[in-house]
């Protein structure tokens, strides 16, 4: 008896590893390994941590069997019910979860492989895929470096992908880098991100004070960080009155901006307890009313089309996003549940706007996630345009 076709099967390449305890980053990758799983695909996760990554509790080195970084991978993604679905790479031929034979065989016969970023290097494995897609989640930086000769992220794939909505248009000043560009938004798995009641008044925000990259200075011009930006919009919680929660991870030589923030009335949080693993980065989404969000310079003054892949968490939550322009409001409906801004007034007037009428808002929210980032429609499309649907 026959037991019917074979299910397609992704592997997808990431940073899990080198990113424990940073909960938003880890949804991310868990987006698309639970999106594709819910398409009926077969997934596997393939991430690597060199030895220099490998630490434990207290930040010293040790073996990466006995790492966080292994630990907090471990227990992501058998949480996530990804058990016997994920490998960690380690030093020149070392594999955890998976051994490394069963891994090359995986990408050997796999339909797509999904690199973010182009984290995973290992020439084998990327000589054995037959159909590499790379995929870009922080547009203008990897272009950038390579038009400067910094650095060249992007190697030989057969599609490249980005987040950042105009790459490629008019208007927008990310380099092409010598390659064809395709857009994709984030995904959101929907299942997973059920509309819920809120229980803290006012706006949420969550991520990196910095982020890891410096800012980059390209064709006469400084593209900088989420901090340059956020910096313009200090004062919003005096002006808007109303809450602003802050759950940003920050470095300790940036105190002056700590204070800065404390003394403007923004609510500090400690975003290692908001956000230090997947589940309770969402309780903190679903908990909170709306979203306020500081997007990098990088994205505003590029005009990237850059939507974060968090505000898709809030949106599909119910919760309305107050977003930074970044020139998004050309690919997506904007106005309701979806809000953008420029500027400090624009900032206070959508802020106003959202609590003189937040049930449409809400309403509004919870359809743009299903129309436009529900994971069945965005990973369909790119399982098309990789010709591996």
């Amino acid at each position: 008896m026959s037991s019917g076709p074979a299910r397609p099967s992704v592997v997808i390449g990431g940073s899990l590893a080198q990113r424990a305890h940073y909960g938003g980053h880890s949804w991310v990758l868990l987006q698309y390994l639970l999106g594709f799983k819910d398409l009926g695909w077969d997934v596997l996760f393939v991430d690597r941590l060199d030895p220099a990554m490998s630490v434990d509790a207290s930040g010293e080195a040790c073996p990466p069997e006995s790492s966080v970084n292994w630990r907090y991978l471990n227990s992501t993604l058998r949480s996530a019910g990804l058990s016997g679905s994920f490998a960690l790479l380690t030093g020149e031929d070392g594999s955890m979860g998976m051994p490394r034979s069963e891994v090359l065989r995986r990408v050997r016969e796999s339909d797509l492989f999904l690199n973010v970023m182009g984290y995973i290097d290992c020439p084998q494995l990327l000589g054995a895929a037959r159909n590499k897609v790379f995929l870009d989640i922080d547009p203008g930086f990897g272009q950038m470096w390579k038009e400067l000769g910094l650095a060249d992220i992007f190697g030989e794939y057969d599609l490249y992908l980005t987040v950042g909505a105009n790459v490629g248009k008019k208007g927008c000043t990310i380099p092409p880098a010598d390659i064809a560009w395709e857009t994709t938004l984030p995904p959101v798995v929907l299942s997973h991100w059920p509309a819920t009641a809120y229980k803290h008044e006012g706006f949420a925000s969550i991520g990196s004070w910095r982020g890891p990259f410096e800012p980059v200075d390209f064709a006469g011009r400084r593209y900088g960080l989420r901090v340059h930006e956020f910096r313009k919009f200090v004062a919003l919680p005096a002006l808007a009155e109303q809450r602003f929660r802050l759950a940003m991870e920050m470095d300790p030589a940036d105190q002056p901006d700590r204070h800065l923030l404390d003394a403007a009335g923004w609510e500090l949080e400690d975003p290692q307890q908001a956000a230090g693993d997947p589940w309770s980065y969402r309780r903190y989404v679903q908990d909170a009313k709306a979203e306020f969000l500081v997007a990098k310079g990088m994205y505003v003054d590029t005009r990237s089309g850059w939507i974060s892949d968090r505000s898709v968490c809030f949106l599909a939550s119910g919760k309305p996003v107050l977003a930074q322009e970044t020139g998004l409001a050309a690919t997506l409906p904007t106005g309701e549940g979806l809000v953008t801004f420029t500027d400090l007034q624009e900032a206070y007037e959508g802020a106003a706007s959202i609590e003189a009428d937040y049930r449409t808002h809400s309403r509004c929210a919870r359809e743009l996630a299903e129309e436009c980032f529900d994971s069945r429609k965005v990973l369909g499309r790119l399982a098309d345009l990789a010709g591996a649907s």
